[in-house]
């Protein structure tokens, strides 16, 4: 049998719930239906569905499997759709959710010029923090940082998100400037309270090792641009992505802490989109687009150009 077609059939069998529907979809007969999965399941050595006259469920293997299943199904939906898009100019209205700072810094301006390029594009863009449900909110995409959640969305890494830990010139003067990671516990550290990482600051090292420093400080937020403000003011140090403190570095305003072989971990910066839907012509060339203004991160130039150098300890 053919294997994409066999991969099909359990992906709308589970999805559908019952081998009638999935029939029905794919217009085959319930008997065919079914010798698909049975063949599917010879051929891995498991069972992927525990069958009872009412219900279908996955099992643990079925689970892990169906997973897979929805990925490669949908890189071929978009390898196919690449080539019939290829000479598509998109238009219409796209939905987008984004961070809150990136979205102000670098985004809205990349959808300006976007929209430049492709004047039959509208974009309503959402701006919040929090991890926002697509398909619940009728999102074409979403661009994310960070770790991303075991799911069935499919991930286009854009950039790399480096993250610097800065103090004001004014604080380290006052307070001394720490010589390890592990000195920020007698510091007046500002924190992100929508971090994955909780109160933790995660630093990378030789080898692959890994420090983790509880912070604690004076002023705790859930938006980043409240802490940059606090720490150019003198009242602590930020862990903060460098898309956000890299300006402020190169000016000047803070300093940024930790040359040696301990650095602030890197996140991805990815599009998101739901493997079910048609990727249509204006959400592919939308995330090429990102793709290519990203490939080179603008909020990176500051280190490349020497001007900031890491603080000294004293």
């Amino acid at each position: 049998m053919d294997r994409f077609v066999t991969l099909r059939t359990f992906v709308s069998v589970v999805n559908g719930g019952s081998f009638a529907n999935a029939a029905r979809k794919l217009g085959l007969s319930r008997a065919m239906a079914t010798k698909h999965i049975q063949t599917l399941e010879e051929h891995l050595g498991v069972r992927l569905l525990n069958r009872t006259t009412r219900r279908l469920a996955l099992t643990e293997a079925g689970r892990a499997f169906h997973a897979r299943a929805e990925r490669i199904l949908a890189d071929l939906e978009e390898a196919e759709n690449a080539v019939g898009d290829a000479n598509t100019m998109p238009k219409g209205l796209l939905r987008v959710a984004a961070p809150m700072s990136f979205g102000v810094a670098h985004l809205s301006p990349a959808i300006a010029d976007f929209m430049c390029e492709f004047p039959e594009m509208a974009v309503e863009l959402s701006l919040n923090d929090r991890v926002v449900d697509l398909i619940d909110e009728g999102l074409d995409m979403a661009v994310r940082i960070g770790r991303l959640a075991d799911s069935s969305l499919i991930a286009k890494r854009l950039a790399t998100a480096r993250f610097a830990v800065a103090a004001a010139p004014t604080y380290l003067a006052e307070r001394g400037t720490p010589k390890e990671p592990e000195d920020l516990v007698r510091h007046d550290c500002l924190e992100y309270t929508l971090s994955s990482r909780g109160s933790d600051w995660v630093f990378a090292g030789p080898g692959g090792s890994v420090r983790a420093v509880r912070a604690s400080g004076p002023l705790k937020a859930n938006n980043g641009e409240a802490l940059l403000a606090a720490a150019i003011a003198g009242r602590g140090i930020v862990y903060l992505p460098t898309f956000m403190v890299g300006a402020t570095i190169a000016a000047g305003k803070l300093v940024p802490l930790f040359s040696g072989d301990w650095q602030p971990e890197e996140l991805a910066i990815s599009a998101v989109y739901p493997p079910t839907r048609h990727l249509s012509a204006k959400v592919r060339r939308f995330v090429d687009f990102l793709t290519r203004r990203f490939a080179d991160p603008p909020w990176d130039r500051w280190e490349r150009t020497g001007k900031a150098k890491a603080a000294r300890p004293r």
